[in-house]
């Protein structure tokens, strides 16, 4: 066997390893020492690297980024091995002559002591409802054309993943395909927050980076930052450098808390997404919460899109536990905190992660069920941390996933007078299914 060098035998916190454990995917080796077998550390064992495009570019973690109007423009993200000066973003309308150029932006970073040497480039002037191809060229070098979908106004469908911490990515990764393969008419994908489980650890980004690829270089991403976002390795809160790189959304207007939060229109809904991690983030910045409660007042109340969604990683309500006896039934304090501007705003749809389990709560107002509420979906767990045996059912819970839990994930179709939500297990077997109407 190879010797392994420092970057692929990463260290882990003891936290990581016994969630490592729990899941059977430690190797132990000499001297007590251990590993998670990570995609990276497969592919290490394998002696292969990870996939590149076929041009010799070394391009990986290629990715579409959502944007405020998906209409008439495009983030494109994407990671080489070493700088590339003489990189282009090209693109044209499907099928057409007429090759447009534009010189990408270096959106390098360092953290976890690895050099990221990525690029960034944003298409603007694109045309509502067409299809274009864009590819990446450095001199002879060229990739091939991949496909690029602009937003058409009307009935579009979404894939939405719950958190996708693991030990092992490739749950992920087989929950992502399974999905793409049978939905391929989705026009955008988005991840509950808690992409990853360490959110200074590379690795597990380049995993999640992995497991996500079967989507991201055709259709835009919407990411949620969850707590983990915000974990060092050893567990320890940090500022979510990572994802702050990884992910350049749309401006919100923040000098603090830029690419936080943020929102988006796509066919006839608004979108905003929340970032729950104030108590997190506050010894290093005072006022997220504050902050995005004014902001979520303006841009709500600025939208006459008929469908307003909103996305957040913390749940809004409070479950007893079977270990933890003086944990008492409520609404959790994410949910004291915007459940109200939820009602004042006339939010239809709130889309939550971070229990690891998927719960549709139905129609929720002042705190009871009412059909004059907006609708609450716990969206579950994408990745292979799961907690069985955790939650006592809520009052509140109308359909829960068949226990113990396995993963799953949501679709989501929406037009001017229908939103419907259906859920599914990893194989393909529906488990739920629910329909708003507007008249």
């Amino acid at each position: 066997m190879p010797s392994a060098d420092k970057d692929t035998l990463q260290r882990f916190s003891r936290r990581t390893f016994l969630t490592a454990v729990a899941a059977g995917s430690v190797l132990l080796g000499a001297g007590g020492g251990y590993l998670t077998a990570s995609g990276t550390l497969r592919r290490w064992l394998a002696g292969a690297s990870r996939p590149e495009d076929e041009s010799g570019l070394g391009v990986t973690e290629l990715r579409q980024l959502i944007t405020a109007d998906s209409g008439t423009s495009r983030r494109l993200m994407w990671r080489t091995k070493e700088a590339e000066p003489e990189m282009q973003l090209e693109y044209r309308l499907q099928g057409s002559e007429d090759i447009r150029g534009l010189q990408p932006a270096d959106a390098s970073f360092s953290d976890d002591g690895v050099r990221v040497q990525q690029y960034a480039a944003l298409l603007t002037g694109l045309q509502p409802g067409r299809t274009y191809e864009y590819r990446l060229v450095a001199g002879s070098r060229e990739s091939a054309w991949h496909k690029l979908r602009t937003d058409a106004g009307g009935n579009f469908r979404a894939l939405i993943f719950p958190g996708s911490q693991s030990s092992d990515y490739s749950d992920w990764q087989a929950l992502v395909k399974g999905a793409a393969e049978r939905h391929p008419e989705t026009d955008f994908f988005a991840n509950m927050g808690d992409l990853v489980d360490n959110g200074e650890d590379s690795h597990q980004w380049e995993d999640w980076f992995d497991g996500a690829g079967s989507l991201m270089d055709h259709i835009p991403f919407v990411p949620v930052m969850g707590n983990h976002e915000t974990y060092d390795k050893e567990g320890k809160v940090r500022l979510p450098e990572a994802f702050l790189h990884y992910f350049d959304v749309p401006k919100n207007g923040s000098p603090h808390f830029d690419k936080y939060y943020y929102a988006f229109d796509y066919g006839p809904a608004h979108f905003a997404v929340l970032n729950t991690q104030w108590e997190e983030l506050g010894d290093f910045q005072a006022g997220l919460l504050a902050e995005q409660q004014a902001w979520l007042k303006k841009t709500m109340q600025g939208s006459r899109k008929p469908w307003k969604i909103v996305l957040m990683h913390k749940d809004v309500l409070q479950y007893r536990m079977h270990e933890r006896p003086e944990h008492r039934e409520g609404i959790s304090e994410a949910g004291n905190a915007f459940m109200p501007l939820f009602e004042q705003l006339g939010v239809d749809v709130i889309f939550s992660a971070h229990l690891h389990t998927y719960r549709n709560r139905g129609h929720i107002r002042g705190g009871v069920r009412d059909p004059r509420g907006p609708l609450y979906i716990l969206s579950g767990a994408a990745g292979n941390v799961r907690y069985p045996g955790r939650w006592i059912d809520h009052a509140l819970d109308e359909k829960v996933a068949p226990q113990p839990e396995t993963g799953n994930y949501l679709t989501m179709a929406v037009d001017r007078n229908r939103l419907e939500i259906a859920c599914f297990l990893p194989d393909g077997t529906e488990i739920d299914r629910v329909l708003s109407t507007k008249a």
